[in-house]
């Protein structure tokens, strides 16, 4: 089981968003590679990495920051928001991100994603992202009508590493994983998922280690480790004794 601490990155600077909502951003840190770090020094064995400005805009926006970061840490970073070509994919598998995830483009072109992983085998990872049960594209400002593991299934032996599941009705706003859902889709699909959005505690990862969320691969935290809601040494204790 990881635990991926996330770093959001709009403007440049390290922030969390409620309920997906680019005007509901609260800024946690100024300095995102300072934020990358402090993360790695934590004990943190990945690093979960959202270009937001990207996501909106269809394309890398905040560069810079990912470039700081790569720059300061050693830990394997995983890179979503903006990635919509082949090129883009290769560029920054490149610079050093171990693994891209591809949103939007998944839903939209679905031949690049399986092209991908042709190309670069164990480092494509899709991310799905729902609301009210359906997926949700471009930073999550349409849905469409496509479910979650209808989108999951469409990816099936193509070479996708995981999928990051994430509902957005959830995202940022503390009260809990989803995990019906999550688990719904993990075992529907024969793709390792990554649950995002919600999560509020250490029950949370208490919740993580039964036996019927092993088929997970792991889940993301982001306001709850900023604002202290999760203490990361204990969470981080948790998954290790459990190995």
């Amino acid at each position: 089981m990881i635990l991926f601490p996330a770093i959001d990155l709009k403007d440049g600077q390290c922030v969390r968003l409620k309920l997906g909502d680019m005007e509901q951003a609260t800024i946690f840190n100024d300095n995102p590679a300072a934020q990358a770090r402090r993360f790695e020094a934590q004990g943190f064995e990945w690093l979960h990495l959202v270009d937001l400005n990207g996501a909106f805009e269809g394309r890398p926006v905040n560069a810079r920051a990912v470039e700081e970061i790569l720059k300061a840490i050693s830990i394997p970073v995983q890179l979503g928001g903006g990635i919509r070509d082949l090129a883009t994919i290769e560029h920054w598998l490149s610079r050093g991100i171990t693994r891209v995830i591809l949103g939007t483009i998944a839903l939209r072109n679905p031949d690049i994603v399986r092209e991908a992983c042709k190309e670069f085998p164990g480092e494509i990872v899709v991310g799905i992202d729902a609301k009210a049960g359906h997926v949700a594209v471009e930073g999550w400002g349409e849905s469409s009508s496509l479910t979650a593991i209808e989108l999951g299934k469409r990816f099936e032996d193509v070479g996708v590493t995981a999928i990051v599941f994430t509902d957005i009705d959830r995202d940022g706003i503390l009260k809990g994983i989803n995990f019906e859902k999550t688990l719904e889709l993990a075992n529907s699909v024969n793709i390792p998922v990554i649950a995002s959005g919600g999560l509020a505690s250490i029950k949370d990862v208490e919740r993580l280690l039964e036996p019927d969320c092993a088929i997970l691969e792991g889940a993301i935290s982001g306001r709850a480790i900023y604002d202290g809601r999760l203490d990361a040494k204990a969470a981080l204790k948790l998954i290790r004794e459990a190995a």
